[in-house]
């Protein structure tokens, strides 16, 4: 399979990496309770007379029942499935948490949320809304444009890993739509950046018609991939939209890729992220700053609000809708949707960072913690997610058949998917496989040779099918092209293959070699390991570093636009400019380049090889400045 970068959205260098270390200071909510039917809570003191005759002081809490709500019928509730579910006439509730002392469940109107009001808690009792682990609550009501969030308390201790606070209001991880600002790139109240959110509560008129919508199931050897940023590809006047920068931005224009030959898009992170995270002043520009990619995942569940034409309208059932259509009408033109998902960290940044969902919930399960709290950084974001933990992967899981049972989305491409081998803190045999091994020294963030997250999402009869894309490496030097854990199912991005190709065609002396292994599909990486050629994605040029018309203009980066001094963005991008540095150059030098274009799509295209066929190609080659030809066999493998 090959994959195309949408280029139309980018131009050299266009957007803020995140750093390392995240450091920001975040606003607390200051959220205000406008309801009277929390519980009541009163405390008296006692003595406590000890054997040896002395005597201590004791204060204990009386727990008065809470009243009966005006709005809502309250009862136990189930501990199975997670997130707010519709059940018999009411919602269910329930969230996991092993080290909280205390939940409350939060009910917040759409208008009291834009005021920063609370419009119902409901405190849990530990023994009736509360099974194992999992706390618990059935409420039956009206919920007309009602949201949800969770308040935890319990221990404050970073250095063992809890961050539990109370006064804050957090997003359950399984809410289908989140919901705060409603445009993108616009301050919340009072110019905050990171405003209170929260999630939808469902009702029985969240309907879609699919009209009999079915997945495509292309041939992974088939496939010509699309890579697209939803806003950037239509957001611009020239793509004459009805609705640019949206969902139905991009399905106005599907007809115009299925012309090109497109059969997939590749759709850039849409799960809800803050577009706001790193926002400030670029003196450059004279703008500000926004997180434009989306590579700093909120909540996995639901999707980017504000690439909706909607926004939070509905409390985002719209907006879920909407997306919805885009999947169903790119399905009529014969083309499968892959979602590029973000499962190594979250927006929640390491120990300086905030606590929006995660971290407050239960932070020394969903992330990867060293003995002392610290948070361990394969991701070079900040923190790393607990990938092989019971509970996370098990929650990978439910968002992964969540999006292919209800989305309908054909596939995903895991970024830095090597995190997702790497053995979960706490880590130990009796944990993971239920029986202790003998010599099992295996410590935190160790890749595992059949990593139990892995072997669940290979196996799984709900995702059997789908298309499975790993970019098979992380910042933590985890580099896996051609060894990641396939169980005859995973595709590669192949970043062997666009080195060797850049690095061929722009004129770099004894790849000959290596260039026509390429071509091959690759044989020397997956035909040892069982793979095939349609297990390597191939592709020249993606969101990571220059897009093709930067590989032929430039020998170096020049990110000084946006405002980083040229620190962000990849360095190393193998590119020759044709003898001229920049954009203006002569006429020959922009021929030249046009032509090394040309040689670059020509390359990519025969690079589809077809299995259980030989097939012998005659290829001529613009090699540097001089024309190459090169004969070609391709191998067959089984």
């Amino acid at each position: 399979m090959d994959l195309i970068r949408c280029t139309s959205c980018f131009q050299h260098s266009p957007t803020l990496i995140a750093p390392t270390f995240r450091h920001r200071t975040t606003p607390k909510p200051n959220l205000t309770t406008i309801s009277n039917n929390h519980a009541t809570v009163s405390t008296t003191r006692m003595v406590v007379k000890a054997r040896g005759g002395g005597a201590a002081e004791a204060e204990t809490a009386l727990v008065d029942k809470p009243k009966v709500l005006k709005r809502f019928q309250v009862s136990d509730g189930h501990p199975a499935p997670f997130g707010a579910t519709i059940q018999d006439g009411g919602v269910n509730f329930a969230i996991y948490s092993a080290n909280a002392t205390s939940a409350t469940l939060c009910l917040i109107a759409l208008s009291d949320l834009q005021q920063n009001r609370v419009t119902e808690q409901i405190p849990l009792d530990p023994l009736a809304n509360k099974t194992g682990d999992v706390w618990h609550v059935f409420l039956k009501g009206n919920f007309k444009d009602m949201l949800y969030g969770y308040i935890f308390d319990g221990e404050f201790s970073p250095e063992i890993g809890h961050y539990y606070d109370s006064s804050r209001i957090l997003l359950d991880p399984y809410a289908k739509a989140v919901i705060s600002r409603g445009e993108f790139g616009a301050l919340g109240p009072e110019d905050n950046c990171w405003p209170q959110m929260a999630g939808m509560v469902p009702t029985s008129e969240d309907q879609f018609d699919w009209e009999g919508d079915l997945p495509l199931r292309h041939p992974g050897r088939d496939l010509i991939i699309y890579e697209m940023h939803v806003r950037g590809y239509t957001r611009h006047e020239s793509s004459g939209t009805k609705f640019p920068g949206t969902y139905c931005g991009v399905v106005e224009k599907l007809d115009h890729l299925k012309e090109l030959g497109v059969n997939c898009i590749e759709l850039m992170p849409c799960h809800e992220f803050n577009e706001l995270e790193y926002y400030s002043y670029n003196s450059v520009l004279g703008d500000y700053k926004l997180n434009f990619w989306g590579y700093s995942t909120i909540n996995y569940f639901s999707p980017m609000i504000r690439y909706s034409s909607s926004g939070i309208r509905s409390c985002g059932r719209d907006a879920i809708n909407e997306f919805k259509y885009l999947v169903k009408e790119a399905h009529k033109r014969g083309i499968e949707v892959i979602m590029d998902v973000v499962f190594n960290h979250t927006a929640e940044g390491n120990e300086k960072g905030l606590s929006v969902s995660f971290r407050g919930v239960d932070n020394c399960v969903y992330y990867m913690l060293a003995p002392k709290g610290e948070y361990y950084n394969y991701s070079g974001c900040g923190n790393t997610f607990n990938c092989n933990h019971p509970v996370v992967r098990q929650f990978i899981l439910d968002c992964l058949r969540y999006w292919v049972a209800e989305m309908h989305v054909d596939g995903f491409r895991f970024d830095l998917a090597s995190i997702m081998t790497r053995s979960s803190s706490l880590w130990d045999s009796v944990n993971v496989y239920g029986d202790p091994l003998e010599g099992d020294l295996i410590t935190t963030g160790t890749p595992l040779s059949n990593p139990p997250l892995i072997d669940m999402m290979s196996n799984d009869p709900v995702l059997h099918g789908v298309k499975l894309i790993a970019e098979a490496w992380d910042a933590g030097g985890l580099y896996q092209v051609g060894r990641f854990p396939h169980w005859g199912v995973w595709s590669e991005w192949n970043g062997k293959y666009r080195d060797i190709v850049r690095q061929f065609i722009k004129g770099t002396d004894g790849l000959s070699g290596a260039f026509a292994e390429c071509l091959c599909g690759s044989p020397n990486l997956y035909q040892k390991g069982g793979g095939k050629p349609w297990n390597s994605v191939n592709f020249i040029c993606a969101h990571d570093g220059f897009t093709l018309a930067d590989l032929v203009t430039y020998n170096n980066k020049h990110n000084l636009a946006n405002g980083e001094d040229n620190n962000d963005g990849e360095s190393h991008n193998y590119s020759w400019n044709c003898g001229q540095e920049g954009e203006f150059a002569s006429i020959s030098v922009k021929k030249l380049r046009k032509r090394q274009m040309r040689n670059f799509f020509l390359c990519l295209m025969v690079s589809q090889v077809r299995l259980n066929h030989c097939y012998a190609h005659w290829i001529i080659l613009s090699h540097g400045t001089t024309v190459t030809c090169i004969y070609v066999r391709s191998r067959h493998y089984n």
